[in-house]
């Protein structure tokens, strides 16, 4: 795997900036399996029993996610490029860019935004952090309203599920 340089730096504006903290009983190597191995990631990224997502891992590679409902039904949420990718640290990816780092096309009702995941060792366990930035305000807010901090939490949860049982 890749690693680039820090391209995204912590710097946290509240306004636009939308960020779910917690200290989990999982090791970060674990964590990073979950986010990086697309048969995991299908398994705890969307809402049970949704299954998601397909990345190419590597700075310039792409991240999409296109929930499946349990008929069948694809629904494409987005595709996104990674711009950092940090082993067992960092993941950091962005729906302004596609495959390459090629710009995407922002539709009318789009929710842009760029994700920073981190996990961090704490204990035996670790210290998750996705920390979201938006281009603005008004972005911020309606993501928080669409759910962000709930939807985001019950994700978390199925991924520590997940590795646990497994």
């Amino acid at each position: 795997m890749t690693q680039a340089a820090q391209t995204v730096h912590d710097e946290r504006d509240p306004e636009r900036d939308l960020v779910l903290e917690r200290v989990i009983d999982v090791p970060p190597e674990r964590v990073w399996r979950a986010w990086t191995e697309p048969e995991q990631l299908r398994q705890w990224f969307t809402p049970a029993p949704w299954s998601t997502a397909a990345v190419d891992l590597r700075p310039g590679g792409i991240f999409s996610v296109v929930m499946c409902n349990p008929e069948g039904e694809e629904v494409p949420q987005g595709t996104g490029c990674y711009l950092e990718v940090v082993p067992n640290r960092r993941l950091v990816w962005t729906g302004a860019l596609g495959a390459g780092f090629r710009p995407n096309k922002r539709a009318e009702g789009d929710l842009l935004f760029t994700a920073v995941i981190s996990m961090e060792p704490h204990g035996s366990g670790t210290k998750y952090t996705a920390y979201v930035i938006h281009e603005d305000a008004a972005d911020a807010q309606r993501h928080a309203e669409m759910g962000f901090h709930d939807g985001w939490g019950a994700a978390l949860d199925q991924l520590m599920a997940l590795v646990r049982a497994g």
